[in-house]
């Protein structure tokens, strides 16, 4: 942007950027000095669909878990048949899902979600293990809504030290980002911070890529104040698609 425009200082609701109410007379002008013009009616329906998403999670509980089941049931019986809450939980499912939304992972391919946790339901009933098996069998999906079609995914990672590091930390304290120590916890979360500013700045996703150990502590850590931070693992990612390494935050 070049130079600055007459308006009211606000902030957008969506994303919290930095923007200014304008006139619909000064459009054109704001245009021309680089600035990206929507009208209030873009800015409102913008808003309430980032609310939505961000807050997804709260609006699936048992009974439209149950109403998806009952849709799969009726394109794939011999799928559904026996299998909630005979082997599966309706619960264990809801919190599946749950998480999947949390990141801002659709479920509509829900026959691949229930279809992979009747796979590891012999294994385990854990719907964190689950949900890592299924951001796996997702893992196209997850990508695709990250940057798309496009040859090479652009990500963040961990320097080997810190990686290592934060492993022996986290089983420690029994997996929870918390048992971070709070110097270490500051620094990395500045440096992610910054990291995402960098990628978003250059109109790239901002994306972490860890261990899947880490995947899940990292996603937490980082969801409240770094929310346009997405966290893979290396297994999310499909064999076709090429990584670039832009960023590689250490711990100091």
């Amino acid at each position: 942007m070049f130079g600055p425009v007459d308006g009211e200082p606000t902030q957008d609701p969506a994303f919290g950027l930095e923007a200014v109410w304008i006139e619909p007379s000064q459009r054109e002008h704001a245009q021309a000095l680089g600035y990206t013009v929507v009208d209030s009616a873009t800015v409102l329906a913008t808003h309430l669909s980032q609310m939505l998403t961000n807050n997804a999670e709260r609006l699936l509980g048992h009974e439209e878990a149950q109403n998806l089941i009952d849709m799969l049931g009726k394109k794939v019986p011999r799928l559904v048949e026996g299998l909630i809450p005979d082997q599966i939980p309706l619960s264990v499912l809801v919190k599946v899902l749950q998480n999947l939304l949390s990141e801002a992972i659709p479920i509509r391919d829900i026959r691949t979600i229930v279809q992979t946790m009747a796979e590891y339901t012999g294994k385990s009933q854990d719907p964190d293990i689950l949900t890592a098996a299924v951001r796996i069998a997702l893992r196209r999906l997850i990508v695709q809504e990250i940057n798309g079609s496009a040859p090479e995914l652009p990500v963040i990672t961990l320097v080997p030290e810190l990686e290592q590091m934060l492993h022996k930390t986290m089983q420690a304290s029994g997996g929870e980002s918390t048992g971070i120590e709070p110097g270490l916890a500051e620094r990395l979360q500045s440096s992610l911070a910054e990291a995402t500013q960098q990628q978003e700045l250059q109109g790239e996703p901002a994306v972490l890529l860890t261990s899947g150990v880490l995947r899940a502590t990292l996603a937490k850590f980082v969801k409240n104040t770094i929310p346009t931070l997405r966290v893979l693992s290396y297994q999310e990612v499909p064999d076709e698609k090429q990584i670039r390494i832009v960023n590689a935050v250490g711990n100091n």
